[in-house]
């Protein structure tokens, strides 16, 4: 998919999710003042946190549409890498936060009543967010872009958390600790969540190998390119959001020139480039075994 068509998606989920997020927090807010619910505030900054890690996807997405130049020969794609990053500590912070907030109000006996309103508010809020994840998910995989793939996650604990504090209201005239029950709950949910998002944002900067598919789809291109059998070992994967390294060895037979394994990794790697879209250095080493 071309670089400006991935950043269209990018800003319109983007610019979308951040109306939605602050409306969404200002009627849980507002919901969460009168009832007195520290998880109903929880869930409304919650919601709030989903429009500045929207913004970090606007910024990120902007930056990894930039060309790459002398400072940055591979191109600016690791930038939505570190944009997620940002969306996970972000959320983070706000869930240990509420975390202690809600320890705080259990050791004190604190309950709360909640009216019809706060029930019919919190209830739409989990539907609009889980309408919203989806979006989010369907950019993702039209662009496969990780900062749309972790503002969906985000949006969907927010809904899952809206449900969860949903059927708690339902117990809270049972129970007087549900509200703090379920505010560790949430705050538990957003810790782990963000977990999650910083794990998949720190696994392409620290490197990674190649999953078996990319590997087979290699060989496969390999094989339409060079007639002869060849060993391929050492793969080493690099991603720069819309663009991709990688490196391997490949082992020729010893007979062959210098010239002719140099003609023969270039035929390869300008074939992955056109087929695969990747960007490929090739080592040729003489295969020890020279039954092929």
């Amino acid at each position: 998919m071309d670089k400006k068509i991935k950043l269209k998606y990018a800003y319109i989920e983007g610019y979308s999710s951040i109306v939605i997020n602050i409306l969404l927090f200002s009627l849980k807010y507002w919901a969460g003042i009168v009832s007195g619910s520290i998880a109903v505030i929880a869930d409304a900054w919650h919601s709030l946190s989903d429009s500045l890690t929207s913004i970090v996807v606007i910024v990120s997405s902007y930056e990894t549409a930039k060309p790459a130049d002398k400072d940055h020969p591979f191109g600016h794609g690791r930038a939505e890498l570190i944009g997620s990053i940002i969306i996970g500590v972000l959320l983070a912070v706000v869930g240990f936060n509420f975390l202690v907030d809600s320890f705080k109000r259990l050791i004190n006996n604190e309950s709360r009543v909640f009216s019809p309103v706060v029930l019919i508010i919190i209830f739409f809020s989990a539907v609009v967010k889980e309408l919203t994840a989806q979006y989010a998910f369907w950019c993702y995989r039209k662009t496969g872009t990780h900062a749309l793939k972790a503002d969906g996650w985000h949006h969907r604990s927010d809904a899952v958390t809206s449900l969860i504090i949903l059927a708690g209201i339902f117990l809270n005239s049972y129970f007087w600790w549900i509200d703090s029950i379920l505010g560790i709950f949430v705050s538990a949910v957003l810790i782990i969540t963000a977990w999650n998002i910083i794990k998949d944002g720190s696994m392409p900067l620290l490197g990674e190998n190649p999953d078996n598919d990319l590997i087979a789809s290699i060989s496969d291109v390999i094989k339409d390119t060079y007639p002869e059998e060849i060993y391929m070992h050492h793969f080493h994967l690099h991603r720069y959001g819309y663009h991709t390294e990688i490196t391997f060895h490949i082992c020729l037979p010893g007979h062959k020139s210098i010239k002719e394994g140099h003609g023969i990794a270039t035929a390869i790697e300008e074939r992955l480039r056109e087929v695969l879209s990747i960007e490929t250095t090739i080592h040729v080493e003489p295969v020890k075994n020279q039954s092929f």
